[in-house]
């Protein structure tokens, strides 16, 4: 396995990569954030357990769910060699009641999966709200996120348009994705794109042994950013 300082600061503090012992070469936490009710659950559901539900209560404070998978550069990084990645997708509550508890999560997580509903228009409107919260307590300014307009198969309950959707991603320089827990529509897609920008990190990362924070790759959550390539799923 690939040597990586635990200090570099383009990394977050909790980074981990396997003992010569373990089963994996990487430990990666990933945050999904959003309002209440945005599906943020049934979402991480989908992708590592692939079973859906629509009777899921509000998540009370933070939960987390795993999935290991092997993880193969589409640029040729970390040799060729394929990386076998142990992922904890970290499941938030959205209430107010619970912020401060999520906060304490974020300097945590090397990767965002912002949500909202599509039906919802004042979760889309939230955003950008959530955002300053990243800007505030994630463990670099620029972090890897993604965008997802969740509960894609309700289309005939859709209040936020894909197009208005995609201008404010590319407002803000990250990539969007619409979603749907229950049909599994672009839920691999999403969360794989979001793998594929923190493990670029990482290569980075191991390549340059500590790659300065003001170097650090991502969207700058200080100013709007313009559109650009992100990933292989993008």
């Amino acid at each position: 396995s690939l040597s990586l300082s635990p200090s570099s600061p383009s990394l977050p503090p909790s980074f981990l990569q396997s003992s010569p012992m373990a089963d994996y070469d990487y430990l990666l936490k990933f945050l999904a954030l959003g309002d209440s009710g945005v599906g943020k659950t049934s979402l991480l559901h989908r992708y590592t357990e692939n079973t859906f539900t629509g009777q899921f209560i509000s998540t009370v404070g933070i939960d987390f769910k795993e999935k290991r998978v092997v993880y193969k550069s589409a640029r040729g990084g970390f040799g060729g060699r394929g990386q076998r990645v142990l992922l904890q997708l970290w499941d938030t509550a959205g209430q107010e009641r619970f912020r401060s508890l999520t906060t304490a999560f974020f300097r945590d997580a090397m990767g965002f999966i912002l949500i909202f509903d599509i039906t919802n228009e004042q979760s889309f409107l939230n955003i950008r709200d959530w955002l300053s919260q990243l800007k505030v307590h994630a463990y670099c300014e620029t972090p890897d996120i993604i965008i997802c307009g969740n509960k894609a198969d309700l289309e005939n309950r859709r209040q936020v348009s894909t197009a208005r959707a995609r201008q404010l991603a590319d407002q803000l320089g990250l990539p969007y994705f619409e979603t749907s827990a229950c049909t599994a529509t672009n839920v691999d897609k999403a969360v794989d794109c979001l793998l594929d920008l923190v493990m670029r990190r990482i290569q980075q990362s191991v390549d340059s042994s500590a790659l300065p924070l003001h170097e650090c790759r991502g969207v700058s959550l200080d100013q709007e950013a313009p559109p650009q390539g992100y990933c292989s799923q993008c």
